[in-house]
């Protein structure tokens, strides 16, 4: 059924558009061997096995022991630049569609430095109004960024730069057709789609929403990110907290979709 559903939609939206790092013992390969995210590519399974106390393996050691799988087609993002990392955000809005074809609109804004979601939202009207209250709940108590990054979708309107404006924010307008200058956000919708959307059927918001609410958790309290090298965007102080000899133990996310793994006291 989702395989037709996807079909279907890609037939019915064809026109519209909107990506996996020294040498280990057997505990770590038999390890690697066992981990149950077919997602995954070497490199995150390699953070993985840091995050647990393992010695950093090579990525070639880690493919030797993965289970060969064919391979997600996805596009290379071009490099971009870094600069004011730690004072920049960017806003986006994502298209998800239910079985019945309804089009509901995910609107993020994200943290560049950290990759925190600073706030997210569902709506099946996005209006001017909708987006600047979005912008007022993410900016609590003065909590404004220097930079936001958009592009240049109509529904924002001149409202939208006049409250930035006002309330001491730059924005910093992507090229027509150039996603890859607003690489942040751009990338945070590809991985949602790749980790979740393309493997649900969506029935209507109520479905929708526990499961944004609760990838989005996971995203920033376990998933591994390779552009914070491995690290979390919460990263608690002090290193990771499974080092140590305890047993490992797999935890399942969004129904067993994904998987965490964590080490219990010895």
């Amino acid at each position: 059924v989702a395989a037709w559903i996807s079909l279907l939609l890609a037939l019915c939206f064809a026109r519209q558009g909107r990506e996996e790092e020294g040498p280990g013992g057997s505990e770590e390969a038999d390890t690697a061997n066992e981990f149950k995210n077919s997602l995954w590519g070497a490199q995150k399974i390699r953070d993985s096995l840091v995050d647990l106390g393992f010695v950093k393996l090579d990525v070639g050691t880690i493919r030797k022991y993965m289970v060969k799988r064919s391979k997600d087609p996805s596009g290379n993002w071009l490099p971009f630049i870094k600069n004011h990392m730690d004072v920049s955000w960017a806003m986006d809005f994502c298209v998800v569609r239910t079985v019945g074809f309804r089009a509901y609109y995910v609107f993020v804004i994200l943290e560049h430095g950290s990759r925190r979601i600073r706030h997210w939202n569902i709506t099946e009207s996005p209006s001017l109004e909708w987006i600047i209250q979005q912008l007022r709940e993410a900016t609590p108590y003065g909590e404004d960024p220097r930079f936001i990054h958009r592009d240049n979708d109509g529904l924002y309107g001149k409202g939208v730069s006049m409250f930035l404006k006002a309330s001491g924010v730059e924005e910093v307008r992507s090229a027509f057709r150039s996603p890859w200058q607003n690489p942040y956000v751009e990338r945070f919708f590809g991985s949602m789609r790749r980790e979740i959307l393309n493997h649900v059927i969506i029935l209507n918001e109520k479905h929708l929403r526990p499961l944004l609410s609760e990838y989005a958790e996971w995203c920033e309290n376990h998933r591994l990110h390779q552009g914070l090298g491995g690290r979390r965007p919460r990263a608690k102080q002090g290193g990771s907290a499974n080092a140590g000899d305890g047993k490992i133990i797999s935890i399942p996310v969004l129904g067993g979709l994904h998987h965490r793994y964590e080490r219990c006291a010895a």
